[in-house]
């Protein structure tokens, strides 16, 4: 009988020690990262080909490193709390990062997202003095508006504004028609002051409309913009009644300029998001010098928008 309660006890203490090691062994895998080569369910596992090779960058406590976009900054993560990050002060496409701590150990990584729809992910690690404290991070379009040798860190990222176009589509499309150089319509415009301005012509895609302006300064007095202003008023307006205006906002600007020189002119390809004008409305582009009374405006109306010219995106990509 002793012989008997003596197995037990022993079968019973191996019994309570296993089932101590195994809610220990799952306590421990519970809180221990998946290394990726498990997953519940059926899965396909990621292969190298899809991943974004992320650029090694050296950041430092007492050092700003800024990195400079070739577009503005539309979003930035930081991995931890060990990285500072923000765009500078005034400045659209320039990051300043910094070590918010001394001397951390563990990697971080710092993910970007330009306007132009292009993605950037770094690595990041700290050091006591980085090897580059300014970056410049290349443009994918080439200056013969041709795509070049692209990274395989950029990806078409669709923004909101654009719909159904890639930003990388909508520059090239603007830089083409500003290349070409066309005019097209003959009859808007404006002329007084010794400044005339043109509206050379008007094409669409997906959805998108794309003005290509000129200003032409014949005078010797600099012109400087103070904004170029799009909005749909009402045709005829009675008296005593308020005027109500909608306002259209561009969504990109190609050759962005802020002054012409004198006896100078500056062409701009500028896209509009689709928008319709009803019969009894007219679509008025404002030019305002600034510190100056040389403004311009002309009127566009529904029917010139219907014959907007088509563009074909393949052939654009391919000039």
């Amino acid at each position: 009988m002793k012989y008997i309660i003596l197995v037990f006890a022993i079968v019973w203490n191996i019994l309570t020690i296993n089932a101590q090691e195994t809610e220990k062994s799952e306590a421990i895998n519970a809180s221990a990262p998946s290394k990726g080569d498990y997953f519940e369910g059926l899965t396909r596992p990621l292969t190298f080909n899809r991943m974004i090779p992320p650029y090694a960058l050296e950041v430092t406590f007492s050092k700003t490193v800024h990195i400079i976009f070739p577009a503005a900054i539309r979003y930035v993560d930081l991995g931890s709390t060990d990285l500072l990050a923000a765009k500078a002060d005034g400045m659209e496409n320039v990051l300043r990062v910094k070590a918010a701590v001394k001397n951390f150990l563990s990697e971080n990584n710092l993910s970007v997202i330009t306007e132009d729809g292009s993605y950037y992910a770094f690595n990041v690690k700290y050091a006591d003095e980085p090897v580059m404290l300014s970056i410049e991070m290349s443009n994918f379009i080439r200056s013969d508006g041709k795509m070049g040798n692209e990274p395989s860190n950029k990806i078409d990222i669709y923004m909101e504004e654009l719909g159904d176009e890639s930003p990388q589509s909508v520059k090239l499309i603007m830089k083409s028609i500003y290349d070409n150089n066309k005019r097209e319509i003959k009859h808007i415009g404006s002329k007084c002051f010794c400044i005339q301005c043109s509206l050379k012509s008007i094409y669409t895609h997906n959805g998108l409309l794309y003005l290509h302006i000129q200003l032409k300064n014949s005078s010797n007095i600099p012109f400087e913009v103070e904004y170029i202003k799009f909005k749909i008023v009402d045709k005829k307006i009675a008296k005593r009644t308020a005027i109500q205006e909608q306002v259209i906002i561009p969504v990109r600007t190609y050759n962005h300029f802020t002054v012409v020189a004198g006896e100078k002119s500056e062409r701009a390809v500028i896209t509009l998001p689709k928008f319709t004008i009803p019969d009894d409305k007219q679509l008025i582009i404002e030019i305002n010098e600034k510190k100056g009374g040389r403004h311009q405006s002309f009127t566009v109306e529904n029917t010139d928008f219907l014959q907007a010219k088509k563009i074909d995106k393949l052939k654009t990509k391919e000039q």
